[in-house]
């Protein structure tokens, strides 16, 4: 099964009669597995890695790391379950080190995101800190080098 889901990782479009092939099973045992992993939550989904710049569509990306203070009842679970169903909320994690909570975040423009952080997530009874990052330029994406030909005209010589 390990096998299965590094190469399902690699590329999830592969053909259920290629993945038998490259695991040594049937593409029935390997359709029963892959839904069986479905099922229990071992795979969560399946996604396109997606350079925006190249789709011509603004996107802004950032990462809010947050500390929090738990209450009874209402602690790391319970806050991460609450933000996680936000729609701007792309990833939630529990961090060592100097924050508790990592979020990577997504918006139309900066200004999206700092509405989020003001508006939304700051005001959280929890929430004690924040701290954003926003993402300037991406080199490697989910394992991807992205590849920039296309210079954008404020890096050019005037």
């Amino acid at each position: 099964m390990d096998k299965l889901l590094k190469l399902l990782c690699e590329d999830a479009r592969l053909p259920i009669e290629t993945l038998a092939t490259m695991t040594g099973d049937t593409p029935e045992g390997v359709a029963d597995k892959m839904q069986k992993m479905e099922n229990d939550g071992t795979i969560l989904g399946y996604r396109a890695v997606v350079d925006w710049d190249k789709a011509d569509k603004e996107m802004v990306e950032s990462y809010i790391d947050l500390k929090i203070a738990p209450k009874k009842d209402f602690g790391f679970d319970e806050f991460a379950e609450l933000v996680s169903q936000m729609p701007e909320v792309k990833s939630c994690t529990l961090m060592s080190g100097g924050s508790d909570i990592s979020l990577v975040v997504e918006g139309h423009s900066f200004k999206d995101i700092a509405l989020f952080v003001g508006r939304r997530l700051a005001p959280m009874e929890s929430v004690i800190s924040t701290s954003t990052r926003f993402v300037l330029k991406t080199y490697k994406k989910q394992g991807h080098t992205v590849s920039s030909s296309k210079k954008d005209y404020r890096e050019m010589d005037i």
